[in-house]
C-alpha cells in the first residue's frame, strides 16, 4: 500500500508528516524532519564519510538500532561495506554525505545518528571522547563538575577538548586527534579517564561495573577507537526529542540538557555552528599519555573477567 506524500524536499518524498513520531515522544514526524533540515548544513560535515548506526522509532514498537541500509533505499544514498561482528557478515552502512540523505533518514524515522571516529576513505582515527555518565538521580551540576576535571586533565596533557550534551543525562568531551593508530587513541583515552577520576575520586570513577561506581560519575573511555557516539546536533529518543548540543566551557554552568530540543535548538543556533567553532585542529597525542594508557587494562575486558570471577566466587560460597 503506497503512502500519501505530504511534501517533497530536495527530491525526497516525505510522508505522514503530521503523525506522531513515536510513542511518548510528544513530537510529530514533521518536527524531526524540519529540525534535520534546519541543521543539515552543520551536520553533513560531521557525518560525511562516516558509516552511520541509526536508532529508529515506529509507533507501537520499541526503538531499534539499525546499521545495515534499509531495503529499497534510493540509489543515490551512498553506503560503505562494513564487517558486522554481531551478524558475522558484511553489511552496508549509510553515509550521510548530503542534505537529501539526512531528509531520507528522517522520513525513515531515524532519530539518533551515531558515528565512529573515522571516515571510510581514510580509516585513521579523527578523535577521542570521554563520555561522562552520571549516576541515577544525580544533579546535572555533578556531571558538569566532572567535565571540568576532564578539562583539567586535558590541559595538563597539553590537549584541548570541546564539550557537548549527550542529549541524555551526560556530557561528551571530544578531542580531535591526528596521526595515531586506533590502539594508541584508545590508550590515551584510558589514561585521560584515569587522570580525570584521580583528580576527585569521590566524584568520578572509571569503574565499568555499575555496582562498583558508588554513586559517582562514570568517566567512560570505551567510546573511542572504533566504537561510536551520538553525533553533535543529533536528536535522542526521549520525550520532546532533546539533542546533543554544544554548550561551550563558558556556558557549561548554565546549561541544562532539557533546554536543547528539536523545537528549541534551531532558534538557539541562529546562524552559528558552535560545534565547529569549539573543536580545535587535530592534535598529536603526547607519548607519555599513550604509554600510560597502554598500561591500563581495557575496561570492558577487565569488567568481563571480574564479573566471571565474582560469579565463580558466589557459586563457591553457595557450595556449588
Amino acid at each position: 500500500m503506497s503512502r500519501v506524500v505530504d511534501e517533497e524536499r530536495d527530491g525526497v518524498r516525505l510522508t505522514s508528516l503530521d503523525s506522531p513520531l513515536g510513542d511518548g515522544l510528544e513530537v510529530t514526524k514533521r518536527d524531526l524532519v524540519d529540525y534535520v533540515d534546519a541543521v543539515a548544513e552543520r551536520m553533513v560535515p560531521l557525518l560525511a564519510g562516516r558509516p552511520l548506526s541509526v536508532k529508529r522509532v515506529r509507533p507501537g514498537q520499541p526503538p531499534f538500532m539499525q546499521r545495515n541500509v534499509s531495503k529499497g533505499a534510493p540509489d543515490w544514498v551512498r553506503t560503505a561495506p562494513m564487517w558486522s561482528e554481531g551478524s558475522h557478515r558484511e553489511i552496508h552502512q549509510v553515509l550521510a554525505d548530503d542534505r537529501r540523505t539526512l531528509l531520507w533518514l528522517a522520513n525513515q524515522r531515524a532519530v539518533e545518528l551515531h558515528v565512529p571516529f573515522f571516515r571510510v576513505d581514510d580509516g585513521r582515527p579523527t578523535g577521542l571522547v570521554l563520555d561522562l555518565d552520571p549516576p541515577e538521580g544525580a544533579d546535572f551540576a555533578t556531571v558538569v563538575a566532572v567535565a571540568r576535571l576532564a578539562r583539567q586533565a586535558l590541559d595538563d596533557a597539553g590537549l584541548a577538548g570541546a564539550v557537548k550534551t549527550s542529549g541524555s543525562k551526560g556530557l561528551h568531551v571530544v578531542v580531535p586527534v591526528r596521526e595515531a593508530p586506533f590502539e594508541d587513541v584508545a590508550a590515551a583515552t584510558r589514561a585521560l579517564a584515569a587522570r580525570t577520576a584521580a583528580l576527585d575520586p569521590d566524584t568520578a570513577t572509571t569503574a565499568y561495573l555499575l555496582e562498583d561506581r558508588g554513586g559517582r560519575v562514570f568517566v567512560d573511555s570505551t567510546r573511542s577507537g572504533q566504537a561510536t557516539i551520538v553525533a553533535a546536533y543529533s536528536p535522542r529518543i526521549r520525550p520532546g526529542l532533546p539533542v546533543s548540543f554544544p554548550v561551550g566551557w563558558d556556558g557549561l554552568d548554565d546549561a541544562r540538557p532539557g533546554d536543547f530540543t528539536v523545537t528549541t535548538a534551531p532558534g538557539l543556533l541562529g546562524n552559528r555552528d558552535p560545534w565547529a567553532e569549539a573543536l580545535s585542529e587535530p592534535q598529536s597525542l603526547p607519548a607519555d599519555l599513550v604509554a600510560e594508557g597502554h598500561a591500563i587494562p581495557v575496561a570492558r575486558v577487565q569488567a568481563m573477567h571480574e564479573g566471571k570471577r565474582r560469579k565463580r566466587a558466589a557459586r563457591e560460597a553457595d557450595g556449588g
